[in-house]
């Protein structure tokens, strides 16, 4: 699989997202660990996971423990896998999503994720989201202050605007090295963060890079032609379209098949024109 890189590490320029394996409409943990074992199969080495990934309350980190288990159960190479998690966003338990950017609360959520990871630093913690109760500065400190402390071997941020971007980048000392922020053919609004992220030389890991679960089978216009075109599916001729807006961009499909996420990595391989990408947004 071709490759991209999330500061000194490089990793395939596919990703795998863990979050529809442990939300509403999840499959059983069987079929989600085949999937994250096709995904290293078809050569993905970057899995993104959360511990609000899951629906319960008491099952905090759920899809965490599903990434965990499926990596010590896989029988290839793990050597240049690379796990990123996130804290700062939280689910009661109600169906609802709610938000903690306090320093406390992230240096609890790491140690937490470190368990459930069974490692003994993060390769990419990324703070989830801003909360509009805590001055950004400090939830920023506390990434840098587990980078100081080798809890995280590196930080990112998550649904972040650009003044928010170069703050975190100035706090972590430019150490910032990665920005996860939706982006799909149905929102283009992250198109400056994306661009600035380029020009700063920072990954850019698109979410829901299909347009999110009740929209990635419906891609219709030019994404159909394009893929006629080629004989492949409207999902890996968006996949490409990522991959052709800048060499820092990482798009991470969610999935929870096997089937799906084999095809997803397929996207490396689909160069798109200058005639196709005129058919595109």
């Amino acid at each position: 699989m071709k490759s991209r890189r999330i500061g000194d590490t490089t990793v395939g320029a596919i990703g795998l997202g863990g979050m529809p394996m442990s939300i509403e409409g999840r499959p059983d943990d069987e079929r989600s660990i085949r999937t994250i074992h096709a995904a290293l199969d078809a050569g993905i080495t970057l899995i993104d996971t959360a511990d609000s990934y899951h629906i319960h309350a008491d099952e905090v980190g759920h899809n965490e423990v599903l990434v965990a288990r499926a990596l010590a159960s896989y029988g290839g190479d793990r050597s240049s896998v690379l796990v990123g998690t996130k804290a700062g966003h939280l689910r009661p338990g109600d169906g609802s999503w709610t938000i903690n950017g306090s320093p406390s609360y992230i240096f609890q959520a790491c140690e937490e994720s470190l368990k459930r990871l069974g490692v003994d630093a993060i390769d990419l913690y990324q703070y989830h989201r801003p909360d509009p109760r805590v001055p950004w500065a400090d939830s920023i400190g506390a990434l840098r202050d587990l980078l100081d402390a080798g809890k995280i071997r590196m930080a990112g941020v998550s649904n972040a605007n650009p003044g928010q971007i170069l703050e975190a980048q100035d706090i972590l000392g430019g150490r910032l090295v990665s920005v996860q922020n939706q982006f799909s053919p149905s929102f283009l609004s992250s198109a400056p963060e994306l661009s600035l992220c380029d020009s700063l030389g920072i990954a850019f890991l698109s979410w829901s890079p299909l347009g999110g679960i009740r929209r990635a089978g419906s891609l219709g216009g030019g994404f159909v032609t394009v893929a006629d075109r080629y004989g492949v599916s409207p999902q890996r001729v968006c996949l490409a379209w990522h991959l052709a807006k800048s060499p820092v961009v990482i798009p991470i499909p969610g999935a929870s098949r096997p089937e799906t996420i084999a095809d997803s990595a397929l996207a490396v391989d689909l160069t798109l024109t200058a005639d196709d990408l005129a058919l595109l947004p």
